[in-house]
């Protein structure tokens, strides 16, 4: 445990720290997870020189100083204090620099804003499941001419409660203060529920088969998968709970056995998931999108990399984001890997190409 100067005592696990001067390597999980989701690529980046460093985040895990109330500091999970975390870590742990910043899931667009904000200290990227397109945009010469007409965010929300088969936007449930309890207190249990959740956003779900969405509407929006685009009546525990595998499909799962899922579901029983959810809401709300817009235009300009699983919807969730981080908001993007036999859990499902392609990226970026 170490004070980040930032009001948190941080867990995190490392390797590699025997040999002082070793180059940093910061990795950065997402939801709903942990430090110990980079459990399969610690010791091969250790054993290639690094310094390698996996924190529970803010919210997570067994890094405390965080509010655990719905109505408690909103503020303090905002993005740029999530910046603040990890600067504050690096420097903690006697860094100056970190030589790559690798955030999966909601640990990406973590990761993608270290970069855009410090590139003197986060010298190099990697963006894993969430493609980042960029800062929120300042509306732009709004005097002589009128805003172009487009699709409202809130429009489409309402256009998806008005669909046939009525449906909701996860991001959105996950910034209600039921969906803590619907998932802690699910009726099948946390490690039930976890197990279902995983399952069904997994390349192990036969109906992964993501493509690009034709744009920011509701019936294209209606095109993913229930756990992103839920039915209205519905919460997650109910939502995931008709995909659970049985017990013979649990028994295959060979990159997530029940032992090692219960380091999940102890921890998130104990804990709950409200830290999480925070994050949620800070990015569904226009309370925090104004200090983002500050940055309107910035691009990341180190060195940046992609990874995804092949079979991740998470991919295409927000429409032309993929697209806009490779034409627009990294400028010197290295590579884009989709990986075959992975869903959104791409460095669980298929460590070694995950750990081999992350291997290939921070050699070409570090100075001998």
């Amino acid at each position: 445990m170490a004070d980040n100067g930032n009001g948190l005592q941080v867990h995190w696990l490392e390797a590699g720290f025997e040999q002082p001067g070793r180059p940093l390597l910061l990795l950065l999980h997402g939801f709903p997870e942990l430090a110990f989701s980079w459990r399969h690529q610690m010791l091969p980046l250790a054993a290639a020189g690094f310094h390698v460093v996996a924190p529970d985040q803010r919210g997570y895990g067994r890094t405390t100083g965080w509010d655990a109330r719905y109505d408690g500091d909103l503020d303090s999970f905002r993005m740029l204090n999530l910046v603040r975390d990890a600067l504050g870590l690096v420097f903690a742990l006697g860094h100056r620099s970190v030589a790559a910043v690798v955030g999966h899931d909601f640990g990406s667009p973590v990761a993608a804003w270290c970069a855009l904000l410090r590139p003197d200290v986060f010298h190099s990227v990697v963006l894993m499941s969430a493609p980042f397109g960029g800062p929120p945009a300042l509306p732009f010469d709004t005097v002589n001419r009128a805003a172009p007409a487009g699709a409202s965010l809130a429009g489409v929300l309402a256009d998806l409660a008005a669909l046939p088969r009525p449906r909701k936007h996860y991001q959105w449930y996950y910034a209600t203060p039921e969906a803590n309890a619907d998932m802690h207190d699910a009726p099948q249990g946390v490690h039930d529920f976890l197990r279902a959740y995983y399952h069904h956003k997994s390349a192990d779900w036969p109906h992964n088969q993501p493509h690009a969405l034709a744009g920011l509407t509701a019936a294209a929006l209606a095109e993913l998968p229930t756990y992103y685009v839920m039915d209205a009546a519905q919460g997650m525990a109910a939502t995931v709970a008709v995909e659970m595998p049985d017990a013979e499909a649990i028994a295959a799962c060979a990159w997530l056995p029940d032992a090692t899922l219960r380091v999940y579901s102890s921890e998130y029983a104990r804990t709950g998931f409200q830290g999480g959810l925070q994050w949620y809401r800070c990015g569904t709300g226009a309370r925090f999108a104004a200090e983002l817009q500050t940055f309107g235009g910035r691009t990341i300009d180190v060195p940046a990399c992609f990874i995804a699983g092949r079979q991740d919807w998470g991919v295409y969730q927000s429409p032309g984001a993929f697209e806009a981080m490779q034409a627009r908001a990294c400028t010197d993007m290295r590579a884009v890997h989709l990986v075959d036999g992975a869903g959104h859990w791409v460095q669980q499902e298929q460590p070694e190409a995950v750990s081999r392609l992350l291997l290939d990226f921070v050699a070409s970026v570090t100075p001998e």
